[in-house]
């Protein structure tokens, strides 16, 4: 795969399929996987300097729809929501519907699309510990953080089990890319010390409500 970026670059997910395979297997056995290298150099440089010098981040809150809130007890980070509008962010979707399309046939998920947002933590900034989904209450199903820069300091993101258990301390790796099942595993980003960019995002079903296609959530 290939996709413009701009007029001096190109990008691919990796010489071959293997990033792909890879992350299947051990996202098949355990329910999360963390693959290093998963953008290319290209593409993550794009996306972080869209991040850091053309994104219009603002403070995020929790909940959707008409339970949305801001709560700075909870989180502090800033996001900006995917528009599509630029080349970088043309190529990450693609990679993306790309890795949807390749769930979809091995593990039979019905993946129906994919939502995504730039986020940013600076010094002080944490999300709690949290889930992205309740079973029964929500369309996501999967979800994904792709991180855009290496992070000396701080900004780790934690992830447990169903008991709550620690399963692993994750240091930000530019280019990396963290995939879990959304509705089972509580995870918290610790307090940043360093500026962290990343990409969060959610692969979700299709939720037919009353006849309605896809109603938010």
């Amino acid at each position: 795969m290939v996709t413009d970026v701009n007029s001096a670059a190109k990008t691919t997910l990796a010489p071959d399929a293997q990033p792909f395979s890879l992350l299947i297997e051990h996202f098949y056995q355990y329910g999360w996987v963390l693959l290093a290298n998963f953008l290319s150099p290209s593409l993550n440089s794009a996306l972080l300097h869209e991040a850091q010098h053309k994104a219009q981040l603002t403070p995020a809150g929790i909940g959707r729809s008409n339970g949305h809130q801001m709560n700075q007890h909870i989180r502090r980070d800033a996001t900006q929501w995917f528009d599509g509008e630029s080349a970088a962010q043309q190529a990450y979707l693609q990679l993306m519907t790309e890795l949807q399309q390749t769930l979809n046939r091995q593990c039979f998920l019905g993946l129906f699309d994919f939502e995504c947002h730039f986020a940013r933590y600076q010094h002080g900034d944490f999300y709690k510990k949290h889930l992205d989904a309740f079973k029964g209450r929500t369309n996501r199903v999967l979800t994904t953080v792709s991180y855009l820069n290496t992070v000396a300091k701080g900004g780790q993101l934690a992830l447990y089990d169903e008991h709550d258990q620690l399963i692993k301390t994750i240091i930000p790796t530019a280019g990396s890319l963290l995939l879990f099942e959304s509705e089972r595993f509580p995870h918290e980003v610790l307090p940043a010390q360093d500026p962290r960019f990343s990409i969060a995002g959610w692969f979700r079903n299709n939720a037919n409500v009353n006849g309605v296609l896809d109603p938010a959530s």
